[in-house]
């Protein structure tokens, strides 16, 4: 850039979110039920995962990382909703906007980054049964969580280190319920192609490499399971994945319509799925979990008879 390019940072932002939606109240109210279960259900499952012996493996690793990221998501998001909108604080300063953005993609990152993890667990275990214990190991899951997390914060700081380096001398009006980032870098006034360049690329990095990934594995999976003689050892090993093929539809499926139909949508429309697509994994996610995965319930109904019996103690 040129040294003698003056950048306008503005005071603040204006969110214009859900305007013009008739009884948006009750969308609000459904938010905040929304995040009240993801947390509550979420929170469940890493005590359990913390204080079971049985569930400290390196899946469960992958589990409590997942509902761990789907608290911290939804509690960077939903609150500020609800204050934005439902309180009328639709202002934002210029740097709580930018540190917003940061947290809530690197958040969205990191939910289709577990998901690939789980789905590499689920091709290790069943193609490779008898090396799962060598190759997925406690050590290994640690340092892919980690390195999942190191790419999801590095991305995110060079997007919004992009942001910074814009001029924004026209409206300060972003047409979204969040400072998104899309909206927001075409609100500036100077040369914002390397942010257009960073908003197609962060998208492949962040959701088609993760899904193609989940896909491969899955048809390797589902050749591995063709070649199993007996059907009941294919229904078995279809059951230990079926409910990470529910969380990665959840996920996925809201979010690649919103973005292949982006341009058609209208503008209240793309932001109701947007936050849907937000909101409804992390409340989900956790549900799915206890009701599909065997380790789960029986760590569960164990916590629930020891409460039982100490109730009963008490009395």
């Amino acid at each position: 850039m040129d040294s003698n390019v003056t950048i306008v940072t503005p005071a603040y932002f204006i969110i214009s979110g859900f305007s013009g939606i008739p009884h948006v109240n009750y969308y609000y109210l459904f938010l905040l039920v929304l995040f009240i279960l993801s947390v509550v259900e979420n929170s469940v499952v890493m005590a359990l995962i913390c204080f079971d012996q049985s569930l400290k493996t390196p899946k469960y690793i992958a589990v409590f990382n997942l509902a761990f990221v789907d608290v911290l998501g939804n509690s960077a998001l939903v609150p500020k909703v609800i204050d934005t909108f439902w309180f009328d604080h639709n202002y934002i300063s210029y740097r709580n906007c930018l540190t917003y953005s940061f947290f809530y993609y690197v958040l969205l990152t990191m939910q289709s980054l577990n998901l690939a993890l789980l789905s590499f667990d689920r091709l290790i275990a069943i193609t490779f049964p008898l090396r799962y214990q060598i190759i997925v190991s406690l050590k290994t899951m640690f340092s892919l969580v980690a390195a999942s997390w190191i790419i999801s914060i590095f991305n995110m700081l060079v997007a919004v280190g992009l942001l910074i380096r814009l001029s924004f001398c026209r409206s300060v009006v972003i047409n979204s319920y969040f400072c998104d980032y899309g909206p927001l870098y075409r609100l500036a006034c100077n040369d914002n192609r390397p942010n257009f360049i960073i908003a197609k690329v962060l998208p492949a990095i962040i959701l088609w490499v993760p899904l193609m990934f989940v896909l491969i594995s899955y048809m390797c999976i589902g050749t591995t399971l063709a070649k199993i003689a007996g059907a009941q050892d294919r229904m078995k090993a279809f059951k230990t994945c079926s409910a990470h093929i529910i969380l990665v539809a959840i996920y996925y499926l809201p979010i690649l319509f919103t973005v292949t139909f982006d341009t058609q949508m209208p503008r209240n429309a793309r932001i109701i799925s947007l936050s849907l697509a937000a909101v409804l994994p992390p409340a989900l996610n956790p549900l799915i979990y206890v009701l599909q995965t065997q380790e789960i319930k029986q760590s569960l109904k164990r916590v629930l008879a020891k409460l039982k019996h100490s109730k009963i103690a008490v009395k």
